[in-house]
């Protein structure tokens, strides 16, 4: 999914023919994934738009840790070896990718932007609690479920660890969003009274989504296969009877993560050399632990930038020209 193109044919000036056969076309994807992309002109664009979504909010999340998402134009794995590692951070990756996927054929459904799908009529059957009914455009996040189910997990066994392992963390991403619908309301009534007041549900700011995913990034569950002989069925379970036993919305991975300190081209690791640190801080972000030990230069760069900034009539923003010097701290 993270390694498809972002050029797609405009799907104002493609028939509906030429757009499918594109879709045949489309090596990278498989069979059932071929089939869901001809469903609609506009599909492709967004599960495109989710993926580029899923990839800044990991670079946002990151930004301040030794693995900090980073990503390779030039590669057909968005992530170059990373994700061969069935580690943490290929947990969150998939969770994050998967709720991308969800997020944006959601809103595009609402949008009149796809014709299988527009506004959740299921909603309006519900009984408010409250002096409140429901109306509007309610974003139909069920169907953005389904479809990134469909989807994303289309290539995904559950026979094999890593099968079951990715198949688990899209599915917590998924419910990332679900849990956090929101209820928005507004008021009708003659001079500004609140006489009816409506409400609809509405997708949260994707921001919360990845918040949420890392807060389980961090609290992760090691988990290994079981093979249930009775039953014939493969499941996922703590390593150890110590542990917790992971739940739906929980991150799981089968591996420990690899070496984040040093470059290493093979995984598509950069290593955190020449990355800069926050020499105050005992966080992540910190020279201690961002540095691995390596310590930390220092040097001191002149920096312009506007300041004093205000406004004239009518209708300029004036501002100063403000110059100083600003310390940065570099890992060794």
């Amino acid at each position: 999914v993270l390694g498809m193109p972002n050029s797609h044919p405009n799907s104002m000036e493609s028939t509906s023919s030429s757009y499918k056969e594109y879709c045949e076309r489309l090596k990278y994807l498989e069979d059932k994934q071929r089939q869901l992309c001809t469903l609609s002109q506009n599909i492709l664009t967004s599960i495109g738009h989710g993926a580029k979504m899923a990839i800044d909010e990991c670079q946002y999340q990151f930004r301040m840790s030794r693995w900090n998402c980073s990503t390779f134009g030039n590669t057909t794995s968005v992530f170059g070896g990373v994700l061969t590692v069935k580690s943490r951070e290929a947990a969150y990756v998939h969770a994050v990718t998967a709720a991308g996927i969800a997020y944006t054929v959601t809103r595009a459904c609402s949008r009149g932007e796809l014709n299988e799908c527009s506004c959740d009529s299921r909603v309006r059957s519900r009984k408010p609690k409250g002096k409140w009914q429901w109306g509007g455009c309610s974003e139909d996040i069920h169907f953005g479920e389904k479809f990134s189910k469909d989807f994303v997990d289309s290539h995904e066994s559950r026979e094999t660890a890593e099968g079951l392992m990715n198949l688990h963390n899209n599915e917590a991403g998924r419910r990332s969003i679900r849990s956090r619908m929101q209820r928005v309301c507004k008021c009708h009534g003659m001079s500004g009274s609140c006489s009816v007041r409506v409400c609809w549900r509405k997708l949260p700011p994707f921001r919360q989504v990845g918040d949420a995913l890392t807060a389980r990034y961090e609290g992760a569950s090691h988990v290994k296969m079981v093979d249930k002989k009775r039953r014939r069925i493969k499941k996922l379970r703590a390593v150890s009877r110590d542990l917790k036993q992971p739940n739906k919305i929980d991150l799981v991975y089968l591996e420990e993560s690899p070496d984040y300190c040093e470059r290493n081209e093979t995984m598509g690791v950069l290593g955190t050399r020449g990355r800069l640190c926050n020499r105050t801080s005992m966080g992540l972000d910190g020279c201690r632990l961002l540095c691995c030990g390596r310590g930390y230069q220092t040097r001191v760069r002149d920096v312009e930038e506007k300041c004093h900034c205000r406004f004239e009539w009518c209708c300029k923003v004036k501002c100063d020209i403000c110059r100083y010097k600003k310390e940065e701290h570099i890992c060794n």
